[in-house]
């Protein structure tokens, strides 16, 4: 007698994943999609992303896989995006906050905030918000934050008197302090939605080989940098696992606030574990956030 395979625990789920057109973004969609999730990939650039959605329904098998284009690096693009990913998916039970970037130079965003900055932090504190009605319709459902171990490289913390980085530009000490904000953003969230059956964690992928500064955004000794390590990088597939893993894994069920390299919890530094700073660095994206919306 045949028997009925067990069904995923992905199925009937819908999974939206940022820059989900490349990189580790692109191979967490497509495993997410293979185990049967309504995957919607968002990309800043419409025929890179219609590119990548063709490769993904290629890639994972299924037709239920989706676009949403919008831009991380302005507010009022997140907005859009965020209505159209409401207008079209009645649930959405995993948000995988990916897309990020670093910058060697100090760049502006269309509002006007330090671009690293900007798009790391400001633009998935914005879309969590403005999908976290959604998710909580939708509990048990999850929020997965793609951040890194180079949040120790913010010694400083997140040097709230300077966050825009106009006094001082380092360009991995910025991107550090944006993966930083990426933990305390988890750690401050994780507290918000208790009770909701919403968890959110955050994850180091490891040092992956990914278009990480290829298209001009990195330059001289950063760009260097990335150019020597790269052979001793991990695949795309490789740094997703751990994305993967907290977006689906029975494992990690009810788990919360967390902070997870490897698929299994370890602990941050003693900046990244700071509530006070948690706190703070929450208000003072409310009121940058509110300053950038349309009157």
């Amino acid at each position: 007698m045949s028997r009925t395979p067990p069904a995923s625990p992905m199925e009937g789920k819908t999974v939206v994943v940022t820059g989900g057109n490349s990189g580790i973004g692109q191979a967490t969609a497509v495993a997410l999609a293979r185990a049967g999730a309504t995957t919607v990939i968002t990309a800043r650039d419409r025929a890179r992303g219609e590119a990548a959605l063709a490769d993904l329904r290629v890639q994972s098998g299924s037709d239920r896989v989706a676009l949403v284009c919008f831009d991380l690096a302005a507010l009022a693009s997140v907005r859009s995006g965020a209505a159209e990913l409401l207008e079209r998916f009645p649930r959405i039970d995993v948000l995988v906050n990916n897309a990020g970037l670093v910058l060697s130079r100090r760049t502006l965003s269309e509002d006007g905030y330090e671009a690293t900055f900007a798009i790391n932090h400001l633009g998935p504190f914005l879309l969590t918000d403005l999908l976290r009605a959604r998710l909580e319709a939708s509990a048990p459902a999850r929020i997965v934050n793609v951040a890194s171990t180079a949040h120790t490289f913010a010694r400083r913390g997140m040097v709230f008197d300077d966050l825009m980085a106009e006094h001082s530009y380092r360009g991995m000490e910025v991107y550090g302090r944006s993966k930083l904000a990426n933990i305390l953003f988890t750690g401050e969230l994780a507290r918000r939605l208790g009770g909701t059956g919403v968890t959110a964690n955050s994850l180091h992928p490891g040092t992956v080989a990914t278009g990480y500064a290829r298209d001009g955004d990195a330059r001289g000794l950063l760009a260097l940098g990335v150019r020597i390590i790269r052979p001793f990088t991990l695949s795309p597939e490789q740094g997703a696992r751990t994305s993967v893993f907290l977006a689906s894994s029975p494992e990690v069920e009810g788990v919360t606030g967390q902070y997870f390299a490897k698929c299994r919890p370890v602990t941050p530094s003693a900046r990244a574990r700071d509530e006070a700073a948690a706190r703070r660095l929450w208000e003072v994206s409310e009121q940058l956030i509110d300053q950038a919306a349309p009157s």
